[in-house]
């Protein structure tokens, strides 16, 4: 017979990671409130930009261009109880949202009184923190087209 324990531990990676060109592009871009992407050699818009294709992994056009603010949802799922973690600290919605001109969909929160106002379709943009610094929280959250205010 085995005397066993039960350890419940969290383990972190924590990281740092050096802004190259196309990074830092889409930082300096927050910091000036704007989202940019990057271009592949095939003329597809990734957002968040890459440095490759995920496709063909050519590397990408060196220049990178404007895209949204806004956009529309592509998929969805209602945060309830949001943590400590979470970039809102009330009940919101982790979406995927396809900026217009943009090939490819962004991970960010929708600020939303309820799951009831929150639809696949739906058009969102951005709500900037009032003094952005470079990074993707510059964006505090994505809210329904017209509610901006």
């Amino acid at each position: 017979m085995h005397d066993w324990q039960t350890v419940t531990s969290t383990l972190e990676f924590p990281y740092r990671r050096s802004l190259g060109a196309v990074v830092g592009g889409f930082a300096e871009a927050l910091r000036d409130k704007r989202i940019v992407g990057s271009v592949t050699t095939e003329g597809r818009v990734l957002v968040p930009p890459l440095e490759f294709d995920p496709d063909s992994g050519d590397a990408v056009q060196a220049d990178l261009v404007d895209v949204g603010p806004g956009g529309v949802v592509t998929t969805w799922t209602w945060v309830s109880e949001p943590t400590s973690r979470h970039p809102l600290s009330h009940p919101f919605a982790f979406a995927l949202i396809k900026l217009d001109g943009a090939d490819t969909a962004i991970v960010h929160a929708i600020d939303a009184g309820s799951p009831d106002a929150v639809s696949t379709g739906m058009r969102v943009v951005p709500r900037f923190k009032d003094e952005p610094s470079g990074f993707v929280t510059d964006i505090e959250a994505f809210v329904a087209e017209g509610s901006e205010s």
